[in-house]
């Protein structure tokens, strides 16, 4: 592999460049890592590329690091495999439990139009709802929950972050399951506001 960036699709220097436009854009917070931002913006910008063409799957590759991004549809009929070099480990190293079968931990917990309001993700990066493992969660389905109240982690590039929620009410739903990748701007929890 070279260290050119490669990406499988229609074209791939126009979908880079449009890939890699304005990284800070993305960044909601500022950043801590400019590296790690930009990174980050990539790939929601690859994401959002993907979900926008006719493609199921989109690669890339740079140097010793390879990403595929994949619809849901096609996540369900592909395994889900952990890289050698990367353990997939929750908070306190601890394993993250995910589903064996090879199906999407999202499959079927995405609702297509919710009427609800609903907390989203800031960021990409793996979510969990409790602070440490075997640690109740911050929030459970039928408790309130306060604008300002961290509701959960999302782990970004080794970093975890707290999630805070910017609406009040009653937790209806928490959509992801603990130890499972979520994108920015997707739904955490489903709220009926009080």
């Amino acid at each position: 592999m070279t260290d050119e960036p490669t990406i499988q699709g229609s074209d791939p220097a126009t979908d880079l460049a449009e890939a890699v436009a304005d990284p800070a854009e993305a960044a909601a917070d500022p950043p801590r890592d400019r590296g790690d931002v930009a990174l980050l913006a990539l790939i929601d910008r690859l994401a959002t590329m993907l979900e926008r063409s006719d493609l199921s799957e989109l690669e890339v590759g740079s140097g010793g690091t390879d990403v595929i991004l994949r619809k849901p549809s096609a996540v369900a009929s592909a395994p889900i495999v952990v890289g050698a070099g990367s353990p997939a480990a929750g908070p306190g190293g601890a394993p993250a439990t995910g589903p064996t079968s090879g199906e999407s931990p999202m499959v079927g917990r995405e609702s297509a139009a919710t009427s609800r309001p609903s907390v989203k993700a800031p960021l990409t990066g793996i979510f969990y709802a409790s602070p440490a493992p075997g640690s109740a969660p911050y929030v459970q389905a039928g408790g309130e929950v306060a604008v300002g109240q961290v509701i959960g982690l999302i782990e970004a590039m080794k970093l975890f972050n707290e999630i805070k929620s910017d609406l009040a009410g009653r937790v209806v739903r928490v959509i992801p399951e603990s130890g499972t990748l979520v994108k920015a701007k997707q739904p955490l929890l489903e709220v009926d506001p009080l």
